[in-house]
């Protein structure tokens, strides 16, 4: 079953999937009304393709003009243009449902399974949601910067401390600051040509979103890695890589995106690596000159 997981997925099903990314992506900043339609939209989607607006919005609880508004709100044209996206979208492959709530009896197999699937997902939902013209803003303002602040709360500070470590390897003067007091006290110190990466998730993290509005007072460039457009912290942003993700039941909710937000800062580094080989050599050679403590 888990090679079936790994394996399994077609190129059809990769860009369906990548399709669904972008449509997840700009989900962030809908009316309530709208969010219902888009809920539908990413339960159901060959449903929504093969109906009408009136159909749609029947079963969405909400009325026909809604729909039309939450198309367009997500970048289409219409009603229309979103039902021709799905079929090309679609091919012959089935759209992927988000994992199910997993039960308190569920067997380790199947909680192994559902993680994994939760990973694959975000990952492949990425490849539809993230900008490259973002990333390239990014690359060029973090290969530029003085320095970097990376900070991020709860399960993003994991991947503000990978940020830190991988940017130092390729020479970025990076800093981590965990403490989210701390970290507006070193932000508000920074000035144009210093960068802060905002990491969060949910992009409405009370602490990062404070760190992140201190950075954009003293004018300092402000990378944010989130998961949607349209949230606080993406419209804050300087530079938004956003990476998708579908929502996910609380047991998997912060699994995908942490991916997803891994391989972000993956690409970044090794842009950066090869847009200079040099400051990653030197760093590469102050690595090596550090004593053995091992």
């Amino acid at each position: 079953m888990i090679n079936d997981l790994c394996n399994g997925v077609s190129d059809g099903e990769r860009r369906l999937q990548q399709w669904m990314g972008s449509i997840q992506a700009r989900c962030g900043d809908l009316a309530a009304s709208e969010a219902k339609v888009v809920e539908l939209l990413l339960a159901d989607p060959l449903f929504v393709g093969a109906s009408t607006t009136a159909q749609v919005a029947a079963r969405a609880g909400v009325s026909p003009p809604t729909v039309v508004r939450a198309t367009r709100a997500l970048g289409f044209t219409g009603f229309t243009e979103l039902k021709i996206e799905i079929a090309r979208a679609r091919g012959t492959t089935q759209f992927f449902a988000p994992p199910e709530v997993l039960a308190v009896d569920a067997p380790l197999a199947t909680v192994l399974e559902t993680s994994i699937r939760a990973g694959t997902d975000a990952l492949t939902a990425l490849g539809g949601a993230v900008e490259l013209s973002a990333l390239d803003d990014a690359v060029g303002a973090i290969q530029h910067a003085r320095q970097v602040i990376a900070f991020g709360a709860g399960p993003s500070a994991t991947i503000a401390a990978d940020a830190v470590f991988r940017l130092r390897a390729v020479g970025v003067t990076t800093i981590g600051i965990q403490d989210h007091l701390s970290a507006m006290i070193a932000t508000r110190l920074l000035g144009p040509g210093d960068v802060v990466i905002a990491i969060s998730s949910t992009g409405r993290t009370s602490t990062t979103l404070a760190v992140a509005d201190a950075a954009a007072s003293a004018g300092a460039s402000l990378i944010a890695v989130t998961n949607q457009y349209g949230t606080p912290l993406a419209a804050l942003a300087d530079i938004a890589l956003v990476v998708g993700g579908a929502p996910l039941p609380s047991q998997m909710a912060a699994a995908g995106s942490r991916l997803a937000q891994l391989v972000i800062v993956d690409a970044l580094v090794a842009a950066l690596a090869l847009r200079d080989p040099e400051r990653g050599r030197r760093a590469e050679r102050a690595g090596i000159d550090l004593p053995d403590i091992t």
